[in-house]
């Protein structure tokens, strides 16, 4: 395994301005933004939003957001790389950060907004952001860890929110069949990169009902088979990293737990009428 550099894998940067100069993060796989002070305005994809002191932004790699400064702003962000995504590196939490950024990035509920709902989660956020900084300023024995341990207890919080902000309505109560729906979605999202815990006599273990209950119940309540949407849901995320990342086929195969490149390969032109490379090809083109 390769000896993790932190540096490599998670940056810090602060910095003040009066005017935001976006680029492309073509090596980013996503980036956390705090605004630690100032106010203004941020867009994304037409959609304009107000920002101010303390408030928290997620974007993924291909979002470039927009930010149009009325008051001089102190940014503070979080840059996660894609070397997280290989399984070469040898990172303290690396899988508990792959499952919980897969499941704030890619939450079917998941809209551009301040990320943090309570004041509570924000106080707790903004401690994390100090002690991180600090941690990574001293760089004292086993500060690696004590960063990674952070910033997965950062992710969780996120995620907490996300989760929160697309609960039902107060004022009318969720059927606890579209509960244990979203449960079943979020458990295969938080898994995602580990195939052991993807199989159905896993999955319907940790739901403690029997696997042709578990396979029955999700083809009638979503119309397609629980398998299926595994692979649809993994293919996915290939798509985007052949479309958004320098990896090849093979490491995205080793990433998503298909046996090697040929396999990946067999699966998506099965799925997507096309190879990888093809896919990857046409996307260029355009």
């Amino acid at each position: 395994m390769t000896q993790l550099n932190i540096q490599d894998i998670f940056l810090i940067e602060r910095f003040t301005t009066s005017r935001w100069d976006s680029q492309p993060k073509p090596c980013f796989y996503f980036e956390i933004i705090f605004i630690e002070d100032g106010s203004g305005r941020v867009s994304l994809n037409g959609k304009v939003i107000s920002y101010k002191s303390r408030d928290i932004f997620v974007f993924k790699q291909d979002e470039l957001p927009d930010f149009k400064i009325h008051e001089t702003t102190t940014f503070v962000i979080f840059k996660f790389t894609n070397l997280l995504l290989s399984s070469k590196i040898s990172l303290p939490d690396r899988q508990y950060w792959l499952r919980r950024s897969e499941f704030i990035l890619n939450h079917p509920k998941r809209k551009f907004q301040e990320a943090i709902n309570t004041t509570e989660d924000r106080d707790l956020m903004w401690r994390l952001v100090f002690f991180i900084r600090k941690e990574n300023t001293d760089k004292q024995q086993y500060y690696l860890h004590i960063i990674a341990n952070m910033v997965s207890t950062t992710l969780s919080v996120i995620a907490r929110n996300i989760t929160e902000s697309n609960s039902e309505n107060k004022l009318v109560k969720a059927t606890v069949k579209l509960d244990r729906i979203e449960e079943i979605y979020a458990y295969i999202r938080y898994n995602i990169y580990d195939s052991s815990l993807l199989k159905i006599s896993t999955i319907a273990k940790h739901f403690q009902i029997t696997s042709s209950t578990l396979s029955n119940y999700f083809k009638k309540e979503t119309g397609n088979s629980l398998h299926n949407y595994i692979i649809l849901y993994k293919l996915g995320i290939a798509q985007e990293r052949l479309t958004q990342s320098n990896f090849t086929v093979s490491q995205i195969a080793n990433q998503l737990g298909f046996t090697d490149e040929s396999h990946l390969t067999r699966i998506f032109k099965k799925y997507c009428k096309v190879t990888p490379k093809q896919y990857k090809e046409t996307y260029i083109k355009e």
